[in-house]
């Protein structure tokens, strides 16, 4: 391919397969990658859980190392609360992980990371979003909401669109890095035949994929235990 050709490359990243029905639009490509990320997050835990051993060997080590890290990073923001969101956290990353690697793995090339639809994103953020609040309410009840006005009324406008932010940037920040990583990748798998494929920068990407399904988890973690702690 010539480099003239590169610059007309038409790009699929970002660009979805829409289909409607009853009157509602899908993004199919969306739709089929995350019951892919589904499938292959319940695989993990299904192979690493099954069999357990004392002392862990195989898949049931890589996954327990990655929960245990996790934990040192997350357990401090949530004190006692910890094991009753550690479950949801831990999801939370081997999802956004495996679908962030979905669309940036060289072999999965055919298949979009779920997380490049911020239709998909918006929704995990809101998710989250929707944890702290059932969180705090569960932990103080209606009292949890006082730190909307709290330390002054007069910032009451000020702490709602926080609150608003949080999601937003959330969704936006995983969106943004995962679609623009993909459009990069299919510029450079378009490059003329001579110039090497850059294995060096896909694995940046994959690197980056981890890196985005940590920080995601890390700022839920976050933002529960300011939700959690008695001083909120």
């Amino acid at each position: 391919m010539s480099m003239e050709g590169v610059e007309n490359v038409e790009l699929h990243a970002g660009h979805h397969e829409v289909v409607q029905w009853l009157g509602l639009t899908f993004n199919l490509d969306t739709l089929i990658a995350t019951w892919v990320t589904m499938a292959i997050v319940i695989l993990i835990t299904v192979l690493a859980t099954r069999g357990r051993k004392l002392v862990p060997v195989g898949l049931q080590n890589i996954v327990e190392s990655i929960l245990e890290g996790l934990e040192g990073q997350l357990a401090p923001n949530l004190g006692r609360h910890w094991p009753m969101v550690s479950s949801l956290l831990f999801t939370f990353f081997l999802f956004i992980f495996v679908g962030n690697e979905l669309g940036l793995m060289p072999t999965f090339k055919a298949l979009t990371s779920p997380t490049s639809d911020i239709n998909t994103t918006i929704a995990l953020a809101l998710c989250s979003t929707l944890v702290v609040w059932v969180m705090g309410i569960k932990v103080k009840g209606l009292s949890y909401f006082n730190h909307f006005v709290q330390p002054y009324k007069a910032l009451l406008i000020l702490n709602i669109f926080e609150e608003i932010a949080k999601p937003v940037t959330l969704a936006f920040r995983l969106f943004g890095n995962i679609v623009a990583g993909e459009i990069l990748l299919e510029v450079l798998y378009n490059l003329p035949w001579f110039v090497p494929v850059p294995w060096v920068w896909i694995a940046f990407s994959l690197f980056i994929g981890i890196i985005q399904a940590f920080i995601f988890t890390v700022l839920t973690a976050s933002y529960l235990g300011m939700a959690l702690s008695e001083e909120h």
